[in-house]
């Protein structure tokens, strides 16, 4: 039986990886690349890089195409753009780029590390208000928080 992390990991054969400094100097370079932010509205809201546009992770597929109430019109008509997805640490935004290779999106990546690596890079985020975000609370925000019923039994 597969866990989580084998998932990820069968995927990572189809799905290029980028590390942050990759996607800041992308950012610079190519003003039309697309960052698809792909965890949950709350953890959007929270904190996200600008410019970027969140499709939750759960309604992905759905928001990459045309007639469905989760269509995000800019993200349908990225198939040919270079897009970069994000999450937290990378494994969401894996398998989301796999979703969007099979969908016919021709230059997806996906941040290795996420968010919580390109805050480790002391690279800007904003809330949902724009303002930006201190470093050390982003750091506190993307430090696992797991109750003792979560972890594996002993």
């Amino acid at each position: 039986m597969k866990n989580f992390l084998g998932l990820i990991s069968d995927c990572l054969s189809d799905v290029k990886e980028v590390m942050p400094w990759d996607l800041e100097e992308r950012m610079e370079e190519n003003p039309e690349l697309l960052v698809v932010d792909v965890r949950e509205p709350y953890e959007y809201d929270a904190m996200h890089i600008e410019g970027s546009i969140a499709a939750p992770r759960g309604i992905l597929e759905s928001a990459c195409e045309w007639d469905y109430e989760e269509t995000i019109p800019e993200l349908v008509k990225a198939r040919d753009r270079e897009i970069v997805v994000v999450c937290r640490s990378g494994y969401r935004s894996v398998m989301a780029a796999f979703s969007m290779n099979l969908l016919g999106f021709k230059d997806v990546t996906s941040l290795k590390t996420g968010l919580r690596g390109w805050n480790d890079y002391e690279q800007p985020l904003v809330n949902a208000a724009g303002e930006a975000v201190d470093i050390e609370a982003a750091d506190d925000y993307f430090t696992p928080k797991l109750r003792d019923d979560q972890l594996s039994p002993k």
